[in-house]
């Protein structure tokens, strides 16, 4: 069948096939970036050398918030572009698409300066010891050069399924994530540049997925614009796609914070707890990244049935997906408990490192099976348009619950019980992002009735 070219296609379609249609895309797009993730950590384990797996760990966090602000227009701007359509507001739509493409470039070659003015302090702050500082500043120098693209490639792998280009968002994703994956063996053990060749493959893999993007506009074919006369930041352009993606990309940028300070108190225990650790985080994101795609997807139709006012099938599209969610998330969680030594061995040949990331990664899958309820979830609030509780949500799960849960459980100086906070701000958030959606969803039906 022929790829549907808008959201209001997929209005006329069955609500399992709507959801399918377009979670599915966005369910292999995250599965290419799971593998992508997992492929410098493959690779460099290849040499044998943890202290090069320690090392991507480190450096990690700081990348991931080279992401988080491409998600801050990325997740901002669909949830707006969604229900600007919903409403016909299809000018409207390209001006908010055009101010998403200009903040990323500018912002971007903010973020790229300052990193590299200030590496060796960003190295102090991760916890860089003496045996990986210098591996970990080679990766980071060389990402860093790249910030443009990665926030444009994570900005526009999401606003284009704003528009049901549910596909082509799919392809730039598995086109820069492929890339990388095919140049990390050939520059890291095929040239010997280490976790050199990583960054390059990398920085590679993002520019193409950016390239794939504007060279999608450049062609006249969509809806929205990346055109520099479309730009404005007024008609609460600014504002309502800032609202909704600073508290939606704080998940993220949080993400590397905690991990920066997880990764801090583990130093403590030694760099072979520090690989340990950043290998377990990779056993659970096999579990968790394909319902984040599940989230990602349906936030589109969810936000287009609120603009047009279309409840009833709002709740039907947010109960299928949340079943399919949680099928997923336990199908996943089961095969990664089961499987967990043999995936740890693709990484880590030291058997200290070994050891840690086998007992970290049964810690952190405990409560991996509600991953798809909460990424549900919280894009329907996003969905919505709710500030305050997508707010609330994304300073909480990996914010302020975890951070105080990891100084808390540090009393004990266990290593085993340092990685327990996540489980308990997992419980927790999901708790209270169920919570928040209930009120919210009542509120906003009644204010529309």
């Amino acid at each position: 069948m022929k790829e549907q070219k808008t959201l209001d296609s997929f209005n006329s379609m069955s609500v399992s096939q709507a959801v399918i249609r377009n979670a599915i895309p966005a369910m292999a797009a995250m599965l290419m970036t799971l593998i992508y993730n997992l492929a410098d950590t493959f690779f460099i384990g290849q040499t044998h050398d943890a202290y090069q797996v320690a090392a991507v760990s480190l450096a990690s966090p700081v990348f991931l918030i080279f992401m988080s602000v491409g998600m801050i227009f990325g997740i901002g701007g669909t949830s707006v572009i969604s229900r600007a359509m919903g409403k016909g507001w299809k000018d409207y739509a390209k001006r908010i698409s055009s101010f998403c493409f200009w903040s990323c470039i500018v912002i971007g070659i903010i973020l790229s300066c300052l990193s590299l003015l200030f590496m060796d302090n960003i190295l102090v702050l991760v916890g860089a010891s003496a045996d990986t500082w210098n591996l970990a500043k080679d990766y980071l120098t060389i990402v860093s050069c790249g910030g443009v693209f990665v926030l444009i490639s994570n900005c526009f792998s999401s606003i284009l399924r704003a528009e049901g280009q549910a596909t082509k968002a799919m392809f730039g994703q598995i086109l820069g994530n492929l890339l990388n994956v095919i140049f990390d063996p050939i520059m890291i053990l095929g040239f010997g540049w280490d976790i050199k060749g990583a960054a390059i493959a990398t920085l590679i893999g993002n520019f193409a997925a950016a390239m794939y993007y504007i060279f999608y506009f450049l062609k006249g074919k969509s809806q929205l614009s990346i055109h520099i006369k479309d730009f404005s930041y007024k008609e609460k352009i600014c504002s309502s796609v800032l609202s909704i993606g600073i508290p939606a990309s704080l998940a993220s940028l949080l993400m590397s914070v905690s991990h920066i300070i997880l990764n801090g108190i583990m130093v403590g225990y030694g760099d072979m707890a520090v690989a340990g650790g950043g290998v377990a985080m990779k056993v659970t994101m096999l579990s968790g990244m394909l319902t984040i795609g599940i989230g990602q997807g349906v936030q589109p139709l969810l936000g287009y049935c609120v603009g047009a006012k279309k409840w009833e099938r709002y709740n039907k599209i947010l109960k299928f997906s949340l079943i399919f969610a949680f099928i997923v998330s336990l199908v996943m969680t089961a095969l990664c408990y089961l499987f967990t030594n043999q995936i740890v061995s693709a990484f880590l040949t030291d058997a200290n490192a070994f050891d840690y990331a086998v007992s970290f990664s049964r810690i952190l899958l405990t409560t991996s099976i509600f991953f798809g309820i909460f990424y549900v979830i919280t894009n329907a609030i996003q969905a919505m348009g709710a500030v305050i509780p997508s707010l609330i949500i994304n300073l909480s799960r990996q914010g302020i619950i975890y951070i105080l849960a990891l100084y808390i459980l540090n009393i004990f100086s266990n290593a085993n019980i340092l990685m327990f906070a996540q489980p308990v701000a997992d419980i927790l958030s999901i708790a209270l992002a169920v919570i928040l959606y209930i009120f919210t969803s009542k509120k906003i039906m009644r204010e529309q009735k």
